[in-house]
């Protein structure tokens, strides 16, 4: 069942006219289900490309797709990582909101860290190279 949008010349307003099918929506002359004005114009709608999950990891890790990427500055990293959780969709907690605004401000992740402890976990996030 076909959707299109169109603006009303009448009563100035966007509308939704669903069609039983292509060739009806082809075929009619519109008229707005507000005012039954006649005047319409058929607006281009937005699409929305549903994708997989592992598609869209995949662009993420594509850093082509990120040419203003700077590992070297904060705030690019902090662009990248809010688009990054947009992206998984899941609330990643306010410790989360707290670092990337931290970094859009432009504060390194050394500072982080250091005023951030506890999400090192255990052992204050020491790497060793014992086996």
């Amino acid at each position: 069942m076909p959707i299109y949008e169109y603006r009303c010349h009448d009563c100035k307003r966007r509308v939704s006219i669903f069609w039983r099918s292509f060739s009806e929506a082809g075929a009619a002359s519109p008229t707005c289900p507000r005012c039954g004005g006649g005047n319409l114009t058929r607006l281009v709608s937005r699409v929305r490309l549903v994708r997989s999950e592992e598609s869209r990891l995949e662009d993420l890790s594509d850093f082509s797709n990120f040419p203003d990427f700077d590992e070297n500055d904060p705030r690019s990293l902090g662009r990248w990582m809010r688009k990054m959780s947009a992206e998984i969709g899941e609330d990643l907690g306010p410790e989360f909101d707290e670092i990337v605004g931290r970094l859009e401000a432009g504060e390194s992740p050394e500072q982080i860290e250091k005023s951030m402890p506890e999400l090192m976990g255990e052992g204050g996030g020491e790497v060793t190279d014992e086996l």
